[in-house]
């Protein structure tokens, strides 16, 4: 691949470049730099949120700026104010060994005085959102009729805000000679009108698929009743423990109702919509960017803008009315060569709404079942010991250790280990033990399910879908895609003869058929990578055994894989593991039941009164932060 000194920038940008850490420039970026710097032309470019489009135009942007010119030269329009900050922040990084370019960002909910200052100063570049740009060249505070340049970024998000008509009008005011660059995740019919309109035989790109989703999202559906929503929705919670996600209603009542039924039930929860403050929105947008949020609930117009890499899973508790919109969705996971969940909660009569939405986007559902008590508390489990193998012991501790002995005296160690899990365990197994299944038509456990429940846990399965546990999850650098293929290749194996893949954070889950168990048992036996031993072991739990097929198959599996924010901890010198970028097209199943018991949390934050809550959820929730990562509808 093309690094940065071969696409045509200049010194400058290249140590920008360099001191943000960037080595290798993304599809979009390779494509777009060396046309935009080549020569004066319109371009169409369309790829999804988190390919690196601002630097994509940022980079040409910056080097075609006459900087001894105080007059505006660059217009860029963002649909929000969170979304507009961003470009300007990273505008700012890209110039700064760049002399008296100023990039000034101009939104609602601040100063338009100060804003109007700070261009009278000399602006060469304005970030703007249509309405306050719009409001600003009512009042004579902004000139763009001399600008060179205007990029459209995220096009069909602003037009599907309602900005095509202040787009418009705001582009009438520019000269007819200048170069306007769209970039777009899809191209619905009114960012077409817009090109027809505004651009001259602009030159198009595409990163993948015309209006495909990210081929780094794996996607999932889960059927329920109508009734069981939010119980399904806790159940995906508990089942990924270190999950960090955008949950997605269709209103904001749902999104208030929603995250403050989490927080109640002791989840670190957010609300973002449109009856908050800009100040409430900014409290969450921060929690939330400090991991201090883990689940932030939002209405779709309210999360766009969201700029997160490492974010793990999108949850669509309703479907939007638009399949653009559900790319949007999905798009904020899988950012930045990462992979990432999109799970779907439905009804079975929404089940034609994914038909629609796998055509659309070109990839294919994976359709599961809710999982079932047990499956969660085994999930549970071993996510509680790795927890407490991995963490470092405090040396306060050892004062009060001569106390702590006395009251274990007599207590062996297997005895103990017991108890310390029995602590977090017990409370998920006395929920979960008598709970009822939830999935959709999910009480009609498939033969392979009933077969394996019965099976001793010394006999090898011959028949059906076999469950596996294996010790390596995300702190040794695998996701489901990474582990997928480094099981294919270790096991000689076809890509479809392993499916289900759950990583999580220090162990996974994966299913094959029973026909190769002894080839798999054999193979790792012994087996080490790096130094270390790899088990694989199966499942006590049988719940994700079944086929891979979709639609009528009701066979079990577990939800997506979770992934572990805080990625310094051992686990074996593992290197990073090469990631597939297709989509599985595998189906299976799974099995459900309602969510987590009620456990309140000991403490919040500012904000809204939804704006987060830490406290014990399920899993002993680690809150304390990670590293830094349209119209046309369904019918």
């Amino acid at each position: 691949m093309t690094k940065f000194e071969a696409l045509g920038l200049k010194k400058s940008l290249l140590d920008a470049i360099t001191d943000m850490g960037f080595e290798t420039p993304s599809d979009v970026q390779e494509k777009a730099i060396p046309i935009l710097l080549g020569s004066k032309t319109d371009l169409v470019a369309l790829a999804q949120t988190g390919t690196g489009k601002t630097a994509a135009f940022g980079f040409p942007l910056i080097q075609s700026i006459d900087a001894d010119s105080k007059t505006t030269q660059g217009l860029i329009l963002s649909p929000t104010r969170e979304l507009c900050l961003q470009i300007t922040n990273e505008m700012q990084a890209y110039s700064k060994y760049e002399r008296n370019i100023n990039v000034v960002a101009i939104y609602g909910g601040a100063s338009i005085t100060d804003q109007a200052r700070q261009i009278k100063r000399g602006a060469q570049i304005i970030v703007a959102t249509p309405g306050r740009m719009k409001d600003m060249m009512s009042r004579g505070l902004v000139d763009i009729s001399k600008i060179d340049y205007c990029v459209l970024d995220e096009a069909d998000e602003m037009l599907n805000m309602g900005f095509f008509e202040d787009i418009k009008e705001i582009l009438s005011d520019t000269p007819k000679e200048k170069n306007t660059w769209l970039f777009s995740a899809t191209m619905p019919k009114e960012v077409a009108l817009i090109a027809k309109k505004f651009m001259r035989s602009p030159q198009e790109i595409t990163v993948g698929t015309k209006n495909s989703g990210a081929t780094t999202v794996q996607h999932e559906y889960y059927v329920v009743s109508g009734r069981d929503r939010y119980p399904a929705l806790k159940r995906l919670a508990d089942t990924n423990p270190d999950i960090f996600s955008v949950i997605f209603c269709r209103t904001k009542r749902d999104t208030q109702k929603v995250a403050e039924s989490l927080i109640e039930d002791g989840y670190n929860a957010g609300a973002l919509h449109g009856d908050l403050s800009q100040n409430q929105r900014d409290l969450v947008m921060n929690a939330f960017r400090k991991k201090q949020i883990q689940m932030l609930v939002a209405t779709d117009v309210a999360a766009r803008g969201i700029d997160v890499d490492d974010i793990t899973h999108v949850i669509n508790y309703q479907l939007p009315d638009e399949i653009e919109t559900y790319t949007h969705r999905s798009g904020r996971t899988g950012r930045a060569g990462k992979s990432g969940i999109s799970m779907v909660i439905v009804t079975r009569s929404e089940l034609r709404k994914i038909k629609a939405i796998e055509s659309k986007i070109n990839q294919k559902f994976i359709t599961k079942n809710i999982p079932t008590g047990m499956e969660i508390c085994e999930i549970q489990l071993y996510h509680l010991a790795n927890k407490i193998k991995d963490t470092e012991v405090n040396p306060e501790v050892e004062s009060y250790l001569p106390a702590i002995s006395k009251v274990f005296e007599g207590i062996d160690r297997e005895e103990l280990i017991k108890k310390v899990v029995s602590v977090e365990f017990t409370r998920f197994f006395n929920y979960y033990n008598k709970s009822r299944d939830i999935a959709s038509g999910g009480s009609d456990r498939d033969d392979r399910g009933e077969r394996s429940s019965n099976r001793g846990s010394n006999e090898i399965p011959t028949d059906g879908s076999v469950r596996y546990f294996i010790n390596v999850g995300e702190k040794d650098e695998y996701d489901w895609m990474s582990l997928k293929d480094f099981l294919r290749d270790t096991l000689e194996v076809g890509q479809d003869d392993i499916y289900k893949v759950d990583v999580k954070e220090s162990f996974s889950f994966f299913n094959t058929d029973a026909s190769i168990t002894p080839k798999i048992l054999e193979t790792f036996k012994d087996f080490k990578v790096d130094g270390r031993f790899v088990n694989v072991e199966i499942s006590s739990n049988p719940g994700g055994g079944g086929g891979r097929s979709g639609g009528g198959n009701r066979d079990r599996n577990r939800g997506g894989g979770g992934r572990d924010r805080n990625r310094s901890g051992g686990g074996g010198d593992f290197g990073k593991r090469r990631e597939r970028s297709s989509s599985s097209s595998s189906k299976g199943g799974y099995g459900g039941g309602e969510g987590g018991s009620k456990r309140r949390s000991s403490s919040s934050s500012s904000g809204s009164s939804s704006s987060s809550n830490s406290g014990s959820r399920g899993g002993s929730r680690d809150s304390s932060g990670g590293k830094s990562k349209r119209r046309g509808g369904f019918f």
